[in-house]
């Protein structure tokens, strides 16, 4: 599967536009990251817990996002975006969106 942040694929040419796809995940963090995390505040500095957490939640929403492409015949993704948002204290959701198409 192509997935590209551009409205077009390089050497391709888009045949379909077959709909907007999506996956999410939602993160709760976890009480060992918040202790850890709160010693890294002290005296700064990325906090590689939280980093390593956003990071699979990323590649999972992306995958969710991939299979949906797939149940739908998609050969590429474009136009893919990211998001994250709060859903309550101490979840975020990571959300990745694009629009699933056929290729030639």
């Amino acid at each position: 599967m192509i997935i590209t942040n551009t409205a077009t694929v390089p050497g391709k040419e888009v045949v379909e536009v077959l709909e907007v796809v999506y996956g999410n995940t939602v993160q709760a963090k976890h009480l060992g990251k918040d202790i850890m995390a709160g010693f890294k505040s002290l005296v700064g500095g990325e906090i590689v817990g939280y980093s390593e957490m956003l990071t699979e939640a990323r590649e999972r929403a992306t995958q969710r996002m991939v299979n949906a492409a797939e149940s739908v015949g998609a050969d590429a993704v474009v136009n893919v975006r990211y998001t994250t948002s709060a859903i309550m204290q101490g979840m975020s959701e990571v959300l990745a969106y694009g629009t699933a198409v056929k290729l030639r």
